[in-house]
């Protein structure tokens, strides 16, 4: 395989392999930053590290593994984000066409929203690990087959993920930059363009992610390809909103310094980027450090992911390639990584200021200037104070007085949108739209200024998005 990675087996029990514009104007050319956040003392876990810069230090969780004491302790005290490792695959989620299971996928997404975490869904269109009836599938029929587990498995989870690897690993391996010859790609070249579509119509709250692997250094053929498509993409104005980068370092695919170039030459067309699935090879503290480094480097970088909690827990144990051993020590590779983030940037990869409601021409504002949780917003005349000053994170949440976030109380029409303090949850994760709109992750509505007021003092809510003026926002 050259300069490759190693494969492993067809069937692989395990993932095979932000800042879009803010609002229409929103972070304009003239928008300005924020001072950075004062300094700040060191944090102790790898998810609260990473939250200091607005970004998520995640692992794969395994449903079977939740009964282990070790793992989940481990799991709930370092990560801020889950990706199921095999419980959102295709296999797993619709066994038999139109039988959809979602009970080893709830199992872990609700043990990470129990435990405050963010969820990333992997993935929704893959050629391996099919069920067999989808196997056995081709042409039209494929395709109709692909469009409906889509829809199944985001109708489930819809305003409940944060990413979704919507499609995994669509390009061939070596020189080429070929597509993968899978029974997907045989169905047309266009499906990879209607797997976002479709995705983008089911959830429109989920950013939309396309993840692969040999994909890290900017050179390979394989990279350009993929870069050569999301460039098309966006051209043409397909859902596309990100890139994960697994980034399974290994002796066949060495860490190469030029990692943070691709991330920067992605970043600049429009996208986010993340590492998805990162393990390496003898966990060299090092390279696990410079890894994070480019993360940090890059301000559209949301996060890294790590494939695995314990050396044991990886799909390649024998590689020894994880942040903690067998045992639940930790390794020399944990520091490294733990002293990258507390030294990392301190500002948010993100900008600031006013956000102002299209039909009132007044801004998104905090009563009174008040701290207190449970204040609900309202319209009012835009000023220069804190109270209206808004930054927008890597992990979507819209932040005020810096530890305040813009938060939902509830998922219905109507529920009162509040400040409150920053925690994680997908009540204060929000998509910003090109069209203006501001949609709610975890419930899918649209902040709204009730009842089509433009008055000061109108409250501000969510409701069902109907691309009224008063629910498009632009930035002063």
């Amino acid at each position: 395989m050259g300069s490759y990675a190693l494969r492993g087996p067809t069937v692989r029990r395990k993932i095979r392999g932000l800042l879009p514009a803010l609002l229409v104007g929103v972070l304009g050319a003239t928008a300005t930053l924020v001072a950075p956040p004062a300094a700040h003392a060191a944090e102790s876990t790898l998810g609260a590290a990473a939250a200091q810069s607005g970004r998520y230090f995640g692992t794969a969780i395994a449903s079977g593994r939740l009964s282990d004491p070790t793992y989940t302790g481990i799991a709930n005290r370092e990560f801020n984000s889950v990706t199921a490792e095999n419980e959102m695959k295709i296999d797993a989620t619709e066994p038999q066409r139109g039988q959809f299971n979602f009970t080893a996928g709830d199992r872990v997404y609700n043990w990470a929203v129990q435990n405050g975490k963010q969820v990333r869904g992997h993935t929704l269109a893959w050629h391996s690990q099919q069920p067999g009836w989808m196997q056995n599938l081709s042409g039209s029929t494929l395709r109709q087959a692909m469009i409906d587990h889509i829809n199944g498995v985001m109708r489930h989870y819809k305003g409940k993920i944060a990413q979704w690897d919507v499609v995994n690993e669509a390009f061939a391996d070596g020189s080429t930059g070929a597509r993968r010859d899978s029974n997907l790609q045989r169905t047309g070249n266009d499906w990879i363009e209607v797997a976002f579509r479709t995705a983008r119509a089911a959830d429109p709250a989920a950013k939309l992610c396309y993840n692969d692997y040999n994909v890290e250094n900017w050179t390979w053929a394989k990279t350009q390809a993929m870069y050569a498509m999301v460039r098309d993409f966006k051209q043409r104005g397909v859902p596309i909103d990100c890139v994960g980068f697994q980034s399974h370092f290994n002796s066949g695919s060495p860490y190469h310094s030029n990692f943070r170039t691709t991330l920067q030459n992605f970043a600049a067309l429009g996208v986010d980027v993340a590492i998805t699935e990162l393990d390496i090879q003898g966990a060299p503290a090092s390279t696990y450090a410079a890894v994070t480094n480019d993360c940090l480097a890059v301000p559209r970088c949301l996060g890294i992911t790590v494939w695995g909690v314990r050396d044991g827990d990886s799909w390649r144990p024998e590689h020894t390639p994880l942040l903690f051993n067998n045992d639940g020590s930790k390794k020399p590779a944990y520091t490294a990584v733990l002293n990258a983030l507390n030294g990392g940037s301190t500002t948010p990869p993100a900008e600031s200021g006013q956000i102002k409601g299209v039909a009132s021409g007044r801004c998104l504002d905090v009563p009174g200037t008040s701290t207190t949780d449970g204040t609900q917003l309202h319209l009012w005349d835009c000023h220069s104070g804190t109270n209206q000053q808004w930054t927008y994170t890597a992990a979507g949440e819209l932040r005020v007085y810096g530890n305040k976030c813009l938060d939902a109380a509830g998922t219905a029409n109507g529920a009162k949108v509040q400040i409150y303090g920053c925690w994680g949850g997908d009540n204060q994760k929000w998509r910003l739209g090109s069209d203006g709109t501001i949609v709610g992750v975890q419930s899918g509505l649209c902040l709204d200024a009730a009842a089509s007021g433009t008055a000061n003092g109108t409250l501000i809510q969510l409701y069902s998005c109907s691309n009224g003026g008063n629910q498009r926002w632009t930035r002063t």
